[in-house]
């Protein structure tokens, strides 16, 4: 007995002495960054991991926020459906936004998604020059994360302004909550990290398909310059873009897209969302956000191709605006391949014929299951880009030179513009049809100062005509639509909840 006793207090003197010891393990079972981030292979898969918030923001939300918010697209207004729900307000300018916030959900979530991505990628930088592994690789994944940081504070500077500049892991509520960073504070970080990005990062031919390279660095740093109207910088690197980095229209417009399974991260692909049709989990379900509605089996089986065509009968989202397909030149070749007709026999509008996205519209095997990727930057948005930067440099005939490469692919004759001011307009309009659809319209109208003139006057024809614009008959868009002309939205109100700053 005695020696059962001498024994206990052995055992709980040994417990008492290593307790501080014992809470300080870090279970080897549980992946944490003292575990984790200890070899090559981890970092590659904290990388890989970065990249995947982009997917739902692609297929989900950057959409609705940055090409339905604009003149190119709208929704085909579904009464059966029932009230108008967050989405139509975005579309309708009509975003309820009190004392700089907004309760809007996709606001929400695309906030959200891009912090998400911040916050793995500055978990990375933090650690990863503490680990030993070849440099080509540690440079190759180093320049991945600066890119995806990059990526996503000109994704949040460009809808809100003003956002936190998170740049270190957050260990504790304390450190969530930053002030707002001005926007110029948020280009110069945007700068910084792109700058060291391309420098980093391999080129196209040297880099894994689908990852983030050297050329597509370079293209948001030109798209951050663009939006700053620092044309020499502009120029710059669009030259070595088009001169270094090897990128080359696709002959055929329609292939300049991917299908389901094939034609990915081809010679026009600068950077695009990854999507992999089947059940890993790695699928987008886009064009079927985008198809009018209440569409029977029958109706949307052509559009689709798959083997189980189901009904819909949502509210219709994405839709081409009368005012886009009017903005096609007769003879424009890019018309038939992205905008397609569908007639609705359950539709209750007076014309139960609607257009749709065509070029997202690929072939797949199963309803709701997709795999074709999200355009990002192609390079024919990098000719653009050169050709605005040389016209706003006083270099008319030049940027005629970059114009007309997109253009003659197009089916289109040369442009007919020769001043500055024609040249301005004449890119504008080229950038409106040739990346109709990649969300890049909101973002056009606010650098150049053009929301209040053209989405008042599209307003203006939207409340006039609803029927123009899918409204069945006796429908109309809500009182409040179109009077929030701001060229940012409001900060996240959920997000309000936990900070002081906003």
């Amino acid at each position: 007995m005695k020696k059962r006793y001498i024994a206990t207090w052995l055992l709980a003197l040994t417990l008492t002495g290593c307790a501080e010891e014992f809470l300080t393990v870090v279970p080897e079972t549980a992946l944490s960054s003292a575990t984790f981030f200890v070899t090559e292979a981890d970092f590659q898969q904290a990388v890989n991991g970065a990249y995947v918030p982009l997917r739902q923001m692609f297929n989900e939300r950057a959409w609705v926020l940055e090409e339905m918010h604009s003149d190119n697209t709208y929704y085909a207004r579904n009464t059966l459906y029932g009230a108008v729900d967050p989405t139509e307000n975005v579309a309708d300018f009509a975003v309820p936004t009190s004392g700089g916030v907004t309760a809007n959900d996709n606001v929400l979530v695309q906030y959200r998604l891009n912090y998400q991505i911040i916050a793995r990628v500055n978990q990375i930088l933090a650690l990863i020059d503490g680990v030993d592994f070849p440099e080509a690789s540690k440079n190759n994944l180093k320049g991945q994360a600066l890119f995806l940081r990059a990526f996503s504070y000109f994704d949040l500077v460009r809808l809100f302004g003003k956002v936190p500049l998170h740049l270190i892991p957050v260990v504790g509520r304390e450190d969530a909550a930053l002030p707002l960073a001005t926007t110029e504070e948020l280009y110069a970080q945007i700068e910084k990290d792109a700058t060291e990005a391309a420098a980093l990062l391999p080129n196209k031919a040297k880099q894994e398909a689908g990852r983030a390279t050297s050329g597509a660095a370079k293209t948001v740093l030109a798209n951050l310059y663009l939006t700053q109207k620092k044309w020499a910088q502009v120029e710059k690197l669009a030259k070595e873009v088009i001169t270094n980095d090897g990128y080359t229209l696709m002959p055929d417009y329609n292939n300049a897209f991917s299908t389901t399974t094939a034609n990915k991260n081809n010679a026009e692909s600068v950077f695009e969302i990854q999507y992999m049709e089947g059940s890993a989990g790695y699928n987008g379900n886009q064009i079927y956000r985008f198809i009018p509605s209440p569409i029977s089996a029958a109706e949307i089986a052509p559009l689709t191709g798959t083997s189980n065509p189901q009904p819909t009968s949502q509210e219709s989202n994405n839709i081409p605006t009368p005012d886009l397909i009017a903005a096609y030149e007769t003879g424009d070749k890019r018309k038939d391949i992205s905008i397609g007709y569908v007639t609705l026999s359950g539709s209750l509008a007076e014309n139960k014929v609607y257009p749709y996205i065509k070029k997202y519209a690929r072939p797949h095997a199963l309803f709701q299951n997709t795999g074709q990727n999200w355009p990002v930057y192609r390079y024919a948005e990098v000719l653009l880009f050169m050709a605005e930067a040389l016209n706003e440099q006083g270099k008319p005939a030049e940027a005629a030179t970059y114009l007309n490469q997109v253009r003659t692919r197009a089916g289109l004759a040369a442009t007919k513009a020769t001043s500055q001011a024609t040249m301005r307009e004449a890119i504008f309009k080229e950038r409106r049809v040739e990346l109709a659809f990649e969300n890049k319209r909101w973002f056009d109208l606010t650098r150049t100062g053009r929301v209040k003139e053209i989405i008042g006057a599209y307003g203006a024809k939207v409340k006039a005509n609803p029927q123009a614009y899918y409204f069945p008959k006796g429908a109309v868009p809500p009182p409040n639509a179109f009077t929030v002309l701001d060229d940012y939205y409001g900060l996240p109100a959920v997000e309000s909840a936990l900070t002081p700053h906003f």
